[in-house]
């Protein structure tokens, strides 16, 4: 059994938070590259070197890419051969706070979601799913998430009769609805099956995957092809401006559903698509 000691995660963590804050990861980048040479729009190219030139400006610069520097999301990977020397969620929490500190990071979580809606000052607590793997390694996958286009998923509980147009029909809904409110271009993370809760942690999770990765399962993979084509007929383009840019990815992730329910969740990323993993 190895012992990964408390403080090496709690560092770990804060430095995911300023690294995820400040660099777009190489494949969205690459990504908002391909899509500047192929947008029709004037505006809308105009709008993707703005992007980009931000993007390159925040890295330079050590300052971060969005001023919405968001909920901590992590997926935790655990070895069934490691341990960690403390309360794992603790010092991812710990870390969360010294990272958004030292970062100077906005902080954006209350303490209580209705009536006092006080800000917790540190932007903890951080939403933490954990994962038991072989080996003996602990992975850490950060998912800084902004509110504009986390405001505008959707989960819906379709009949199986509804079938893969009622798919389709939902996640274009979705994406129609939100217009320019997600900070398009986007990355369109779709959970489907399981349970109400279990689509939407999967929607969440689809957006990890390399941008430029399709489904390895054929026939979702075929989907998020067509899905990504239909998305960028709707015109909204970037920035919700005009174009034929409107999502970089469509990525699916499924699981087995009970007889009588199709669930879908559509979790929308901004073209601020924020991620970073380390492992220990």
């Amino acid at each position: 059994m190895r012992t990964i000691p408390a403080e090496q995660v709690t560092r770990a963590v804060a430095l995911l938070c300023r690294e995820a804050a400040h660099s777009l990861p190489d494949d969205v980048k690459a990504a908002l590259e391909r899509a500047r040479s192929s947008e029709q729009s004037a505006l809308g190219r105009e709008i993707l070197d703005r992007l980009l030139e931000n993007a390159d400006l925040a890295t330079r610069q050590q300052v971060p890419l969005c001023q919405d520097t968001g909920i901590a999301c992590f997926f935790v990977s655990l070895g069934r051969e490691a341990r960690v020397a403390g309360d794992l969620n603790a010092c991812i929490n710990q870390g969360v706070r010294q990272g958004y500190q030292e970062g100077f990071l906005r902080k954006s979580m209350v303490d209580e979601p209705l009536f006092s809606r006080r800000n917790t000052n540190d932007n903890t607590p951080a939403l933490i799913h954990t994962d038991l793997a072989e080996g003996d390694r602990l992975t850490i996958t950060l998912l800084p998430k902004g509110a504009g286009s986390e405001n505008m998923s959707a989960l819906r509980m379709l009949k199986p009769s509804d079938g893969v147009e009622g798919v389709k029909q939902f996640v274009l809904e979705t994406v129609v609805n939100a217009g320019a409110n997600p900070c398009p271009p986007l990355i369109v993370g779709v959970g489907i099956g399981g349970s109400f809760d279990h689509c939407a942690y999967l929607a969440k999770r689809a957006l990890l995957r390399t941008v430029g990765h399709f489904n390895p399962e054929p026939r979702y993979a075929a989907l998020e092809r067509e899905l990504l084509a239909k998305i960028n007929e709707t015109g909204i383009g970037p920035g919700g401006f005009g174009g034929n840019n409107t999502a970089l990815a469509v990525h699916i992730l499924w699981y087995p559903a009970h007889i009588a329910s199709l669930p879908v969740a559509v979790n929308l990323q901004c073209h601020a698509a924020r991620r970073r993993s380390v492992t220990l």
